[in-house]
């Protein structure tokens, strides 16, 4: 199928693309959390880097704070670079995209111990969206078309909405990964793909969309009069903090304490509703993401061959 390989085709180049270098490789024998190593917290690249470079700082100060460790972050460039971090051990802690932690779960051991809030839902949901000019009304328009996703690895933004168009019998004539949803609506916009797939949230009480479209409004403010949404997904567990297989317990405990404190002020409610539109963290665990593996299952997807 055309589908399956452009999936090939974008991990052999994401694998060759994956961000090595962030962390030295070499062993370093000073305690974690020190100064000379400190604790290396990873975010899913979902939207713009200088975004969550900017807003995370004051998140790092609080953390070095509260904590008494020192910590240092890590954007790499895409999802699966997330993932290989905590192989290699350049990642402690990461902020992963649900479908990511599956992956990181499964290779690695790494587990989810918080899960975020985003409008007072612990889950969240995946949509396609086309212009509304395309003719496209439903899924089953899809067939042959050409369709922009945001990465082999984005559960709202590929896996969710690829398992409804197989439910429907169609495919795409040609897959496109842009790596941000907001790139997704922008292809879309500027005719340069047929459809896309992205993240949905509800619209709020006054009906002001609060999908992915919505990144895009200052920059385009006819976007809900251009783009429409042809099918919403099941729902998806949020996004969850990962924690590596043998970090110690004193420090996964001191961070999880810090990250609640933190986000429970209105400054780190702000900054995390800027990097992930996230108002707050409940506890999870693996068993959380079940759910997920099923959908993983129905669409016969090997996690263990997108990471190595």
């Amino acid at each position: 199928m055309k589908q399956d390989q452009a999936f090939a085709r974008i991990f052999i180049y994401s694998l060759f693309a994956l961000v090595v270098g962030l962390f030295p490789s070499c062993e370093n024998n000073a305690p974690l959390g020190t100064r000379d190593n400190p604790v290396k917290l990873y975010f899913t690249p979902s939207v713009d880097a200088d975004t969550i470079a900017s807003n995370s700082q004051e998140f790092l100060q609080f953390l070095e704070k509260e904590t008494g460790l020192y910590f240092k972050t890590g954007i790499p460039t895409n999802y699966v670079a997330v993932v290989e971090a905590f192989g290699s051990k350049r990642a402690d802690i990461g902020v992963m995209n649900s479908f990511g932690y599956l992956m990181a779960n499964d290779k690695y051991g790494a587990s989810a111990k918080l899960r975020v809030l985003r409008y007072g839902h612990d889950y969240y949901q995946g949509q396609i969206i086309a212009r509304t000019d395309s003719g496209i009304e439903e899924v089953k328009d899809l067939d042959e078309k050409k369709m922009a996703f945001v990465d082999p690895s984005s559960t709202s933004g590929y896996m969710f909405p690829l398992k409804m168009m197989k439910e429907a019998g169609v495919a795409a004539s040609n897959m496109t990964f842009a790596n941000k949803h907001d790139n997704v609506v922008i292809m879309i916009y500027q005719g340069q793909v047929d459809a896309g797939a992205t993240y949905y949230s509800a619209p709020d009480e006054q009906g002001k969309i609060r999908d992915a479209r919505a990144r895009v409004k200052t920059q385009f403010p006819d976007v809900e009069d251009k783009i429409k949404i042809v099918a919403i997904t099941d729902k998806i567990p949020n996004d969850p903090f990962v924690f590596r297989k043998d970090l110690p317990q004193e420090i996964t405990s001191k961070f999880i304490n810090a990250v609640k404190k933190f986000i429970a002020t209105p400054k780190g409610k702000d900054i995390f509703q800027r990097i992930y539109s996230v108002e707050g963290v409940v506890n999870t665990s693996d068993k959380d993401y079940d759910s997920l593996r099923e959908m993983v299952k129905a669409i016969n997807l090997d996690t263990s061959k997108l990471v190595r």
